[in-house]
């Protein structure tokens, strides 16, 4: 089943009200059999796919996840790719930056985490962090080692989008497509599942009261995403802005975000030419 994903994908430039977009939308399943046949189809589809695209072996897929705490990226992640060969996916989470990572650029860190041709890389959190967090806290510009002008220069946050546009555009043209999922929590929800992980013995090591904190920084941070995400999505490397207070229902759409994905790049298996075809041959007869 191909989903519509063109309501929730972010046009270039395009002013975001998150306000006006909704949490949650009319199930796409309309059933919880309906529900795991949709999401057993969209995973065995993705498994070919990435069979094909990690023998192709010409291109890469990075897949960015942002949200607030609770949002479901771990549960999207482990869900929606079940089916793919590990050695062909890595999933990198960042947290706080090492003063090695200070060191460098804000994009470094994640550079150095890029997915190899044929794999596919998926990111839980990313550089946006540079323009989410750092933002909403900008005193953790002052450990990001940066000269005076830098700390004090009013555009940092329109020249840091401007950097992330150039870089992922660069990546693009050398054979990385990038899709970035936003997924759109209510501050409702947020505390269901807060509740919920301090209920549950088995989901208390979830929860921590940086969690309560954070959340008193939730209309900073709605605006923070707001500026980012029209400035950051691109007709090349775009942004979905996906209703998560469905957990299933936000996966049905991700997996169908990551197919499109997969299914717009030119793959193909590996011609065998004539000299690897008589070596084929070799081997058979040795058999």
């Amino acid at each position: 089943m191909k989903i519509h994903l063109k309501p929730f994908r972010v046009a270039p430039g395009e002013r975001i009200k998150l306000a006006e977009r909704p949490t949650r939308t009319e199930p796409i399943a309309k059933s919880k059999h309906q529900y795991h046949h949709l999401l057993n189809e969209h995973v065995a589809s993705l498994s070919a796919l990435q069979s094909l695209h990690y023998a192709s072996h010409r291109q890469a897929l990075l897949i960015v996840f942002q949200g607030m705490d609770a949002a479901g990226k771990d549960g999207a992640i482990r869900h929606v790719m079940s089916g793919v060969n590990p050695q062909g996916c890595e999933v990198f989470s960042f947290k706080q930056p090492s003063a090695e990572e200070l060191d460098h650029d804000f994009l470094w860190r994640t550079t150095c985490r890029l997915p190899e041709r044929g794999r596919i890389g998926i990111f839980n959190r990313s550089y946006y962090e540079e323009v989410l967090i750092v933002r909403v806290h900008p005193e953790l510009l002052a450990e990001q080692r940066l000269t005076h002008e830098e700390l004090e220069n009013k555009s940092i946050w329109k020249e840091r989008f401007q950097s992330i546009r150039n870089w992922e555009s660069h990546l693009h043209r050398n054979g990385t497509h990038i899709v970035k999922i936003f997924l759109h929590l209510s501050k409702g929800e947020q505390r269901k599942r807060f509740l919920q992980r301090l209920d549950d013995p088995a989901k208390n090591w979830k929860f921590s009261s940086a969690d309560i904190h954070e959340r008193k920084y939730w209309k900073d941070y709605q605006a923070a995403y707001e500026s980012c995400l029209g400035a950051t999505s691109s007709s090349e490397s775009p942004w979905y802005i996906v209703p998560a207070d469905d957990k299933e229902n936000a996966r049905i759409i991700v997996s169908g975000i990551v197919l499109d994905a997969l299914s717009g790049m030119k793959m193909a298996y590996p011609r065998t030419g004539a000299k690897r075809r008589k070596e084929l041959k070799a081997i058979r007869r040795r058999l």
